[in-house]
């Protein structure tokens, strides 16, 4: 059952994806100044527990000045590093295992 739940979710999850429904998390950085997405999530309340690992991971790689938002989006770059004027894919896999 888990696994017809697990596939459910991940069918609707890039579903949302594709009609641009899917919540997103967007944190943005000061030092580096970088914009970052993690996603896609199928609720908004998915995407904020989630987005408490990915802070934690940019504090212990030397991050500051943190600003979080849980926002339906359709980003199209996942990566912008603003000081080195670049945009660049993270090459992660979405929240559910599916391709993004």
């Amino acid at each position: 059952m888990k696994t017809i739940w697990h596939n459910l979710k991940e069918l609707l999850i890039n579903t949302f994806e594709n009609i641009g429904l899917a919540w997103w998390v967007e944190i943005v950085t000061q030092n580096p100044r970088c914009t970052y997405y993690f996603g896609p999530f199928l609720s908004s309340s998915d995407a904020t527990l989630a987005s408490k690992g990915y802070i934690e991971d940019l504090e212990l790689e030397g991050a500051t000045g943190i600003v979080v938002s849980v926002k339906r989006c359709k980003p199209n770059t996942l990566t912008i590093a603003d000081d080195l004027g670049e945009r660049f894919d993270r090459k992660v896999q979405p929240a559910f295992g599916g391709q993004i």
